[in-house]
C-alpha cells in the first residue's frame, strides 16, 4: 500500500529555518536554534528532544509526556539527483549531498527523520519528517551510493556503473534489474534537461512540474506555537525550496511516500 508521506516542520525548530536550509530565506531567520559540532549532537539536543515529544504527540496518539523520543544510530547523508549530472557535466556524480538525516523513535514505535544542515554556528536540525525513509533506504543500499529522484519520489542505489531500484517508483522508472549509469543519465536528461536552473522553464517560475507561486507557504498555513503539529499545508502540502537546491528540487521537498 502506498500513502502520501507528509514532511512536517516542527514549530519550535522554526518553519522559517527549514526554508533557510532549502535556500528560500535569509540566514538570519535561523537565529536562536540549537547548534552542535555534529549532526548527532544536534539531533539529540534537549531542545530537539522536547520538540520531538510534541511532534510525536501531535495527533493525540500518545501524551507528550509519554513520548520519550530517542535518536537511534548515526546520521546518514541524504543525496538528491544532481542537476550537474542531468546537464551532462563531465565528472559530475549522479547525486549530491543536501543534508543529513537521523532516525528518531517514540515510545509507541512512531518514527521520524530529523534533517540537519551545517551552518555557520554548527550543525542544526531544520526539519522533522514523518517516517524514516531517508535512513531506511540508506540501509537498504548496502554501502552503495543511495540517492533520491524527487520528481517521481524514487529511491535508487548506484553500484559501479549500475543504477538499481530501492522502491516501486524506481522500479517503474528503470525496471527491477535496474539500468546502466549511462542509460539513467539519458533518461533524466530527457525528462528534466529543459527544466534546469537558468532554463526558460525555470525563468517562468515553474519548478519540478509545479507552479512555484501556488506551492509557497502562506501565513495561514504556518502552525501556531501551541499546536505542536508543525503541519505544512496538510497532507500533500508543499514547501517551495528556492534556488539553493536547484530547480530540480523546488516544490518537491514536502512530498514523500511511505510504504505501509
Amino acid at each position: 500500500m502506498t500513502t502520501m508521506r507528509t514532511v512536517r516542520t516542527a514549530t519550535a525548530l522554526g518553519l522559517l529555518t527549514a526554508l533557510v536550509a532549502l535556500g528560500a530565506l535569509p540566514a538570519a531567520a535561523a537565529e536562536g536554534l540549537p547548534a552542535a559540532p555534529t549532526p548527532e549532537q544536534a539531533a539529540s539536543a534537549p531542545q530537539t528532544l522536547d520538540t520531538l515529544s510534541r511532534f510525536f504527540a501531535r495527533d493525540g496518539a500518545l501524551a507528550r509526556t509519554a513520548a520519550a523520543p530517542r535518536v537511534e544510530g548515526a546520521s546518514v547523508p541524504v543525496r538528491i539527483l544532481s542537476p550537474d549530472f542531468v546537464a551532462g557535466k563531465p565528472g559530475a556524480p549522479v547525486a549530491r549531498v543536501e543534508f543529513r538525516a537521523s532516525r528518531a523513535v517514540a515510545s509507541d514505535g512512531q518514527k521520524a527523520s530529523l534533517w540537519t544542515v551545517k551552518q555557520a554556528g554548527g550543525w542544526q536540525v531544520v526539519n522533522i519528517a514523518t517516517g524514516d525513509d531517508e535512513i531506511r533506504y540508506a540501509e537498504l543500499g548496502g554501502g552503495g551510493l543511495v540517492f533520491r529522484e524527487p520528481q517521481i519520489d524514487a529511491w535508487y542505489v548506484q553500484k559501479g556503473t549500475k543504477v538499481l531500484p530501492l522502491d516501486e517508483d524506481a522500479v517503474r522508472a528503470v525496471g527491477r534489474n535496474g539500468t546502466s549509469l549511462a542509460a539513467y543519465r539519458s533518461r533524466v536528461a530527457h525528462a528534466y534537461g529543459e527544466k534546469l536552473p537558468g532554463s526558460a522553464y525555470a525563468r517562468k517560475g515553474a519548478a519540478g512540474g509545479y507552479d512555484a507561486a501556488s506551492s509557497a507557504v502562506s501565513p495561514a498555513e504556518v502552525p501556531t506555537a501551541t499546536d505542536g503539529a508543525g503541519g505544512v499545508g496538510g497532507v500533500g502540502g508543499t514547501v517551495a525550496a528556492g534556488a539553493g537546491l536547484g530547480v530540480l528540487l523546488l516544490a518537491t521537498t514536502a512530498r514523500r511516500r511511505r510504504r505501509a
